[in-house]
């Protein structure tokens, strides 16, 4: 039905006529998601003329359907100044039974807590997707959702997570993520004051299930367990989204250190879990390294401090089940051959920071991905382990990329130069090096552990014959100038010379040479840069 039509029907229009109508505009327009901008007036005035209704005393069935037309609508950011407004807000929350007046702190139960016809749950459910539309689509709403306190009505309702139907739940979570991702400044509310951080942590432990057996240990799954299943899994990542937005900040207490050790063992606990599909199971976990990088590095001891069972990957009396599913979780990525920006970074830097401050989590992780070389016939970068795709990822085009990949292998080299050389060749490094001022070779800034790394029988004999630019052992090359005289020798070394030359002049290329701190540095600074004098050197 035309728009002008169903606009002048609904001005005369009673409950029964109007929910008719806009039943029928909402089954022609169910998949649209592209609209008309000649029409975008009209759907303005539709806008209000719904809230109109859903101001007024009507049926469920008839709120439902108006809040249906307006989900539609709110797909438009063009047409949401009608319900980017106080009173356009307060109906919607009022309809997804939000407590936006009630103080914080309080402990009173939400709306959404009582008993609810199914009629009455659809009005909340569908209350609450108009409400994720319209904040995502409007940074007038997004200002009119602090200034009626949403964030009180959400963390309230989060209380009654016990009782919630799952779409109830479910776009009751995206609320909160849209509201903590969209306005930074309300974190700091929802963290302080409402205990935002402890009330979504309440709803994972309710969601997966978890059953504590120890201060911050959830009994292990056993291979008997059912997949988590789909409603429960999409319920935790919406969790772990608005949770992730929640730990981003540098501010923390000892209360929090309590509370993120917390989250690390449902983390972890979530880590050992299944869910229906592969997808959804990577997916899931994906969250789980995102919550983990915004932990203390410190709390990830949680991951391995659980008591070794049979057949369980073991390390140091460390249980290493968790740390397994994340090198197998980053194998998984790096396999996929895209997005690795978004996909396995997260995962490389975590793995990073844990190997950093964790010896066992080195140790184990060290033993996976760089194990003793024995091959050394191949190129680092050719072939098909662990170590050769991530150092292939060290001269990945993404600068991100290659860095996070770089810093990952050499802290599992104990940040020193020469094992990180051996098992990438200069190549490779260079870039890392360079960064880091160790071109001329040396260690990092982390102290680690005193064990030495012991080198194979075969790459022992062989080692003499790698070449350290490449890092592995190369064919003997016929020598091109063997056979010139010298005045061709002399003739070559010219040209060789005059290209450099046009090359540096034009910009091209610019010679650079590496300061006694191990830093680049153009050429002629390097030259002019006097040598770092040697106490222990003897003068005549």
């Amino acid at each position: 039905m035309d728009l002008k039509n169903i606009l002048a029907q609904l001005d005369a229009a009673n409950e029964e006529d109007t929910e008719r109508l806009l039943q029928q505009y909402n089954r022609e327009n169910t998949q649209t998601f592209t609209f008309d901008h000649k029409e975008e007036t009209l759907r303005i005035k539709l806008c209000e003329r719904v809230l109109t209704v859903l101001g007024r005393q009507v049926q469920p069935t008839c709120q439902k359907t108006c809040l249906e037309t307006l989900r539609i609508l709110s797909r438009d950011k063009h047409v949401l100044a009608p319900v980017a407004t106080r009173e356009g807000m307060l109906i919607l929350a009022g309809m997804a039974r939000l407590c936006t007046g009630q103080e914080d702190g309080d402990d009173q139960e939400s709306p959404q807590g009582f008993a609810q016809s199914q009629e009455e749950e659809r009005v909340v459910v569908e209350a609450l997707k108009c409400l994720c539309n319209v904040l995502y689509n409007s940074p007038a709403a997004q200002q009119v959702s602090v200034d009626v306190h949403l964030d009180r009505g959400l963390c309230a309702n989060l209380r009654t997570a016990r009782t919630w139907q799952h779409e109830v739940g479910l776009f009751t979570l995206r609320l909160l993520f849209l509201l903590s991702a969209l306005r930074p400044d309300v974190r700091g509310i929802l963290r302080s004051k409402l205990h935002a951080v402890k009330l979504l942590t309440e709803v994972l432990e309710h969601t997966l299930n978890v059953n504590w057996v120890g201060p911050y240990e959830a009994a292990c799954p056993g291979p008997e367990v059912l997949p988590l299943p789909a409603e429960k899994n999409e319920r935790a990542m919406e969790a772990l989204k608005a949770l992730f937005n929640l730990t981003l900040s540098e501010a923390r207490n000892e209360e929090d250190h309590h509370q993120f050790r917390l989250i690390a063992a449902i983390l972890r606990h979530l880590l050992m879990l299944k869910t229906e599909t592969e997808e959804k199971t990577e997916e899931a976990h994906s969250h789980a390294v995102n919550l983990l990088n915004n932990l203390p590095v410190s709390c990830l001891d949680v991951l391995i401090d659980v008591p070794v069972q049979g057949g369980v990957d073991e390390y140091g009396g460390k249980n290493m089940e968790a740390v397994q599913v994340l090198i197998d979780f980053m194998e998984i990525r790096i396999d996929k051959g895209s997005n690795y920006k978004e996909g396995l970074t997260p995962v490389l830097s975590l793995l990073t920071e844990g190997s950093r401050c964790h010896r066992e989590i080195r140790r184990y992780i060290k033993a996976q991905v760089l194990p003793p070389l024995k091959d050394v016939k191949n190129r680092p970068e050719i072939g098909t382990t662990t170590r050769n795709k991530l150092v292939r990822l060290m001269t990945h085009v993404d600068m991100g990329v290659k860095q996070t990949a770089a810093e990952f292998l050499f802290v599992l080299c104990k940040e020193s130069v020469d094992n990180l050389l051996k098992y990438t060749g200069y190549g490779n490094a260079a870039g890392l090096l360079a960064a880091r001022g160790l071109l001329a070779g040396g260690r990092g800034d982390t102290e680690y552990s005193d064990d030495e790394d012991s080198d194979t029988e075969e790459y022992k004999s062989v080692k003499p014959f790698i070449n350290p630019i490449t890092g592995h052992i190369e064919e003997p090359m016929p020598n091109p100038i063997e056979e010139m005289t010298e005045e061709q020798k002399e003739y070559e070394a010219e040209k060789l010379a005059n290209m450099f030359v046009k090359l540096s002049s034009n910009n091209v290329i610019r010679p650079m040479g590496v300061r006694p701190d191990g830093t680049l540095a153009p050429l002629e600074e390097t030259l002019c840069d006097p040598p770092e004098e040697n106490p222990d050197s003897d003068s005549d």
